[in-house]
């Protein structure tokens, strides 16, 4: 007995001092003290679900989203593009699944009025556009590469595909490789609803690396040897919750810590009555903002490091409990600053791609409002110059409902220039040319994309 009392003791001091020297380390490392006591308090949560039985399990807490078959003639293959295209793929592809919303209210739709704050601007070259489309359902997309699992999804009640990303890993989109002083990024965001506050962040990685193929993977939350970039975190909310949470992370590989670290309200997302978000990063040199839908989140001038040659993007996710998912789509990457007066006045001639329009339609997306807005002001400062406004599209569909199309959606960037800026009707013109004069060819996204454009010429 008096060994076994002496063997219990060693063992328990080891421990002591095994816990001990962890304590010390995640006192020098505030944040991994947090994570820490998340991961228990998930763990209690867990447990006391288990005592209530694995079939609330297995139903799931998830009202706004589930899982089923996937149903012919469900999905549009892609968003913002004139015609779906290559269905039977998708709708035939083995494993296909669909993630459906429950019957839940849902808000009103926002419109350009609702988004008057939002002063977002893409850039003004579109060079990457990721929307799933070339990708069968039920696997993971050939252009990304991961150290976890993901699978190409479609959300019943939304347009196109979506990437449902693995529960702990990097996924990393490998036709990105430049991030200059000037870019946007945007994408669609969405998660299962009854989203665990025990589970972990999505988020999203802008970094210099050296061999992005190696080195994507080092963006796991608890790796030490983080490469210089910025990270940005965003969590759903709980039900009925009025806020969510949203973190930014300037990281230094030499100090493996965090340079810069806030934590700030955000309006709610993922709420049984608000579905999806569109997220918005928009970097000017040194200059770092962020939008959720039409909230600007965070401005930050001095976030990018002047030093850093950022080619690198990602998104992490840290853990979190099976019932939980994050979803991503219609990811669009732009460089170069407008320049909207120069271009419009000086040259007589402006062109932009960041005036969006749902499906098949002349509906106006009203996160175009910031690039509205900016030629409103222009207009309004040069109260003599009238301009004609030319819409075009890519060369998909037939060519007199592409033609048709076109001269629509000119007529509706006119019509809320007037109900929205006060600019006179009578100093502006209509006309579409719909596919016949490209700016780039349409044989990629990419090219497609920017030739889904709205031109404005100084008469």
């Amino acid at each position: 007995m008096k060994n076994l009392d002496t063997k219990a003791g060693v063992i328990l001091a080891l421990i002591a001092i095994s816990w001990a020297s962890t304590a010390q380390v995640r006192i020098n490392d505030p944040g991994r003290v947090v994570e820490r006591q998340a991961e228990n308090r998930a763990n209690r949560k867990i447990d006391q679900a288990v005592d209530k039985g694995f079939d609330s399990l297995e139903e799931g807490v998830g009202n706004i989203f589930k899982k089923k078959e996937k149903k012919a003639g469900e999905n549009p293959d892609r968003q913002g593009k004139e015609q779906t295209k290559d269905k039977a793929q998708t709708e035939n592809a083995p494993g296909s699944t669909a993630i459906e919303p429950s019957a839940a209210g849902k808000p009103d739709k926002p419109t350009l009025k609702s988004y008057s704050k939002f002063d977002f601007m893409p850039g003004e070259k579109i060079v990457a556009v990721e929307d799933f489309s070339q990708d069968a359902v039920g696997d993971f997309p050939a252009k990304w590469n991961t150290n976890s699992t993901g699978e190409v999804v479609t959300i019943e009640g939304t347009e196109g595909k979506w990437l449902l990303l693995g529960p702990k890993g990097v996924f990393y989109p490998e036709f990105v490789n430049a991030l200059p002083d000037n870019f946007t990024l945007e994408f669609n965001l969405a998660s299962t609803s009854e989203f665990s506050f025990y589970s972990g962040f999505l988020r999203t990685i802008m970094a210099e690396v050296g061999d992005a193929a190696k080195d994507f993977t080092k963006w796991h939350w608890y790796d030490g040897d983080k490469v210089n970039g910025l990270e940005v975190g965003l969590h759903p909310t709980d039900p009925g919750a009025t806020q969510g949470m949203s973190n930014f992370n300037v990281f230094s590989s030499e100090q493996g810590t965090s340079l810069m670290k806030n934590d700030k309200s955000i309006p709610a997302f993922h709420t049984p009555d608000h579905n999806v978000v569109k997220v918005s990063i928009w970097r000017q040199k040194a200059r770092f903002r962020l939008y959720v839908d039409d909230s600007k989140i965070w401005d930050l001038p001095r976030a990018f490091l002047p030093e850093r040659k950022y080619n690198f993007i990602a998104f992490s996710t840290d853990g979190y409990e099976a019932e939980n998912k994050y979803f991503i789509s219609n990811l669009r990457l732009a460089v170069g600053a407008p320049d909207t007066r120069n271009k419009l006045i000086t040259e007589g001639r402006f062109s932009t791609s960041g005036i969006l329009f749902d499906v098949n339609s002349a509906t106006i997306k009203p996160e175009s409002y910031g690039v509205l807005k900016d030629i409103a002001g222009v207009l309004t400062e040069n109260a003599t110059v009238k301009v004609k406004i030319i819409g075009h599209t890519d060369s998909d569909g037939d060519d007199a409902g592409n033609l048709a199309l076109s001269k629509k959606r000119a007529a509706a960037v006119k019509e809320a220039l007037v109900d929205n800026f006060t600019i006179a009707a009578t100093r502006m013109e209509t006309d579409g040319k719909g596919e016949t004069e490209p700016a780039q060819p349409n044989a990629t996204p990419e090219g497609k994309a920017g030739n889904r454009r709205v031109e404005f010429v100084k008469l």
